[in-house]
């Protein structure tokens, strides 16, 4: 309490004077227009977001329709590949492959969808920054 008491008798204690030259209009101009320039590369930031956002989700569908078309083409009791050697890891590997592979392209499916919903909620976080700093500026 003390502390906005201090604070408001500093605030009371400053009485700035304005005259009326050029000088004055010439700074209030120039910090205008920095305002201004800031506001619109704050808007072009979250702009090439949001189409960075739509790119890769279009990128994403169309890999996983591309991968997941792949793996349910090919022969069901066929392996994905084949290492010609008789080690006991790899044949397990290949024996396994439709599964693991099935395994892998879920989890990076879940992984980008993780990103895509972070990402959505940043530009949510920014653009609602902006707004409070907007209607600060107008006040």
């Amino acid at each position: 309490m003390t502390k906005d008491k201090e604070l408001e008798d500093l605030f009371l204690a400053q009485k700035p004077h304005f005259d009326d030259s050029a000088e004055f209009m010439e700074k209030l101009t120039k910090r205008l227009e920095a305002v201004e320039f800031v506001k619109q590369y704050q808007e072009r930031t979250l702009r090439r977001y949001k189409m960075a956002m739509v790119a890769v989700f279009v990128v994403g569908i169309i890999s996983g329709g591309i991968s997941t078309w792949w793996l349910l083409s090919t022969p069901a009791n066929e392996p994905l590949f084949n290492f010609n050697v008789q080690t006991s890891f790899l044949v397990w590997l290949v024996q396994n492959s439709r599964l693991l592979a099935a395994t892998g392209l879920s989890l990076l499916m879940t992984l980008g969808v993780c990103v895509v919903i972070s990402n959505i909620l940043e530009i949510m976080d920014m653009r609602q920054s902006m707004e409070e700093k907007r209607g600060w500026l107008v006040m």
